[in-house]
């Protein structure tokens, strides 16, 4: 038996960018890294060019960090997509779809609605939209980015006979 403490998670995954991201991350830091101190080799200036190249490798490894989860609570059943520290209950939704990479592309672009919530990385080319019911909320939908947004979709799913559904 679940208490209502816990939770399941239904689905998990990062938004890690791939090793062929990260080597050119390797050269874009190296690259400025090398032209910061123009081949100065004080110390001060080497201290920059390191301060530079850590600085580039950290904030690649911070827009990768990022957990997008679905959750069901063991109390009451409800499903929770959780994206960084952003939540949103499936009671509050009408509708998830699948977005390929041209509706992903459209729907980050021209079709974007300004109060829109959009989580993205340009490493992922496809994504989910997810559509609000809730007259109290002025955001119509969510995009994000993920890498199976199939499974995403799956997961999102109520449980038939759940009090949500």
């Amino acid at each position: 038996m679940v208490s209502d403490m816990e939770s399941r998670e239904r689905y998990a995954e990062r938004m890690r960018m791939p090793w062929a991201g990260w080597l050119a991350v390797l050269a874009f830091a190296t690259l400025a890294a090398g032209l910061s101190n123009f081949g100065d080799l004080r110390w001060w200036r080497v201290a920059a060019s390191v301060a530079v190249f850590v600085a580039v490798l950290a904030g690649a490894w911070w827009l990768g960090r990022l957990p997008v989860r679905v959750v069901e609570s063991g109390g009451d059943g409800e499903v929770w997509l959780h994206v960084d520290d952003a939540k949103l209950p499936m009671s509050a939704v009408s509708e998830v779809q699948v977005l390929d990479r041209t509706a992903y592309s459209d729907a980050l672009g021209v079709a974007l609605h300004p109060l829109a919530f959009v989580v993205q990385r340009p490493w992922l080319k496809r994504g989910v939209r997810i559509v609000l019911d809730d007259p109290e909320d002025p955001t119509p939908y969510w995009v994000v980015s993920s890498r199976r947004p199939e499974r995403l979709r799956e997961a999102l799913a109520v449980p038939v006979g759940s009090p949500a559904a």
